[in-house]
């Protein structure tokens, strides 16, 4: 992923998904054709949303001969998060009922840091939305160790799922994630969001967000629906922090 030069003016973006094709919103390289299609059988609001659908064997042409499976929507270049910025993420996510249980490493969204040199020493996502054996989670990873920050074993199939996230990527004490689900408070977090420099990240960090189907190779097809996305930078607040 080459970022190239980007726009300074401030992120904010909405999609409803209600246009026959993907909008400029969003990249197409971390899908295979046919992924994603615009559907109107399940929808959050509006006339359509998008469903992500992941065959066994779907890999991207970098990623033959590993484990790897993903269809994924991921936001276009010229909006990816700057580190130090401050910014609202809501999207609501659609798990079918006859969705399978698996063990299987499963990510649904997830916040990555940019690596210009593809080396860097770790390479998680930032943030993550995982679902794995009946268990729906929220980790951070910004430091050696993945951090779970909510936890259920709530059924969270047959029913849109309503997520908001405020984030402000930072390798300091000011991160921040705070996050609710259908409205009520899930994460409240506040300290490292950012892999430093020790793991071979440049000193100004780029963040950009996908959401999907991302795991381990296996073999069951698998469907997720996406709908009324919404990303907005905010203003800072000298006086305090990001919420």
């Amino acid at each position: 992923m080459s970022l190239g030069g980007q726009s300074r003016r401030p992120v904010d973006v909405y999609d409803g998904f209600e246009s026959p094709a993907l909008s400029k919103a969003w990249s197409t390289e971390r899908f295979l054709p046919g992924a994603v299609k615009i559907q109107s059988e399940a929808v959050r609001s509006g006339r359509s949303a998008a469903m992500i659908t992941l065959h066994p064997g779907d890999q991207l042409a970098d990623e033959k001969g590993t484990d790897l499976e993903r269809a994924e929507l991921m936001e276009a270049r010229e909006l990816t998060s700057r580190e130090g910025s401050t910014y609202s993420y809501s999207f609501s996510m659609f798990v079918p009922r006859d969705f399978p249980i698996v063990p299987t490493r499963l990510v649904i969204a997830q916040w990555k840091q940019y690596c210009p040199s593809g080396k860097c020493g770790q390479d998680n996502p930032v943030i993550a939305l995982r679902y794995q054996a009946g268990e729906f989670r929220v980790t951070l990873h910004a430091e050696p160790k993945t951090r779970t920050l909510f936890s259920t074993k709530d059924e969270i199939r047959g029913k849109w799922l309503d997520f908001i996230f405020l984030i402000r990527f930072s390798r300091g004490q000011d991160g921040r994630v705070k996050a609710s689900l259908d409205g009520r408070p899930i994460v409240d977090y506040t300290g490292v969001t950012a892999y430093s420099e020790t793991f071979g990240y440049p000193p100004s960090g780029r963040f950009f967000f996908k959401m999907g189907l991302y795991r381990d190779r296996m073999a069951e097809t698998m469907k997720i629906y996406v709908d009324e996305y919404r990303k907005k930078e905010l203003p800072a607040h000298p006086s305090r922090g990001p919420g």
